[in-house]
């Protein structure tokens, strides 16, 4: 039996300390969700109801901003997948100075302030006719939400083998043949994350959307200016919604992830049964 050490405990206490410190404001939240307490809080517990989950259903603005919010980050990515892995492609296949230089072009709108982005973008586009709206709001999450993507993209490439795809093209494949059932499949894990990271990039995205949106109104704009003119624990039912479907997708993942690692090992398991006969014969 391994003996618990005294690094083991401050360890176990750090972790303890760190999913307290995470997991402490959702908690408190959730709770408030239920306090009859027109302010979204814990204490003083006033009683306990369901009528803020009532109050969120009935609430338009809210759902028209939640519906707003939901079409922006689907756009964006739309937009910046493509864009991310075209740019990841293009990096990985060069072996110049220009590499450097392009990856530093390519990234620097990680280091830009939202706030600079949303007004630059909008300055630029209304000098070309183009009013602020959702479409701006797109383009401006794009210009820096895209990079996210590339860097997820290249850092799969870096572990490709090229030999594959020279094998395929030396088989008669052409290039669009080697990309669609070479490259791609094997990029499919970082494209999902890369997706699902653009998806709740935008979603949660406040200071470039607050310059682009026009009279437009996402959810993280609509709850910024309920906080400044009264909120209620509706704002409260809709974050437990919210994370309940997170846990209830990220459940789903993890069991279909699993899946698909048994149906793997199964598959090697009866590849080498038979390739090996005194095997075969031995099950």
């Amino acid at each position: 039996m391994r003996r618990i050490t005294g690094g083991d405990i401050l360890m176990r206490a750090y972790l303890g300390l760190f999913f307290f410190y995470l997991l402490a404001p959702l908690a408190v939240m959730a709770i408030a969700t239920f306090n009859l307490s027109r302010f979204p809080t814990v204490t003083p517990w006033t009683g306990t109801t369901m009528k803020w989950f009532d109050a969120l259903f009935a609430d338009a603005q809210m759902w028209d901003g939640l519906w707003n919010s939901l079409i922006v980050g689907f756009a964006v990515v739309a937009v910046s997948v493509p864009l991310g892995t075209a740019a990841a492609m293009l990096l990985d296949s060069l072996h110049s100075r220009a590499r450097n230089f392009l990856y530093a072009v390519m990234v620097s709108p990680l280091l830009t302030p939202g706030v600079i982005i949303g007004i630059s973008t909008l300055v630029f586009w209304d000098r070309l006719g183009v009013k602020g709206g959702l479409h701006l709001a797109v383009l401006g999450q794009s210009s820096f939400i895209t990079a996210y993507v590339m860097l997820m993209v290249l850092a799969r490439l870096q572990r490709f083998d090229r030999s594959l795809e020279e094998a395929a093209l030396d088989l008669g494949a052409s290039h669009p043949q080697v990309f669609r059932k070479i490259l791609l499949p094997y990029l499919k894990t970082s494209l999902i994350a890369g997706s699902v990271l653009a998806f709740f990039q935008s979603f949660e995205n406040y200071n470039t959307t607050l310059f682009t949106r026009g009279t437009d109104i996402t959810l993280t704009i609509y709850i910024a200016s309920k906080v400044r003119t009264g909120l209620t624990p509706a704002v409260n039912a809709l974050g437990l919604i919210l994370i309940a479907i997170t846990i209830a997708g990220a459940v789903v993942w993890e069991i279909m992830r699993r899946r698909e690692v048994a149906r793997a090992a199964a598959a090697r398991r009866k590849a080498e049964l038979a390739d090996d006969p005194t095997a075969q014969i031995v099950t």
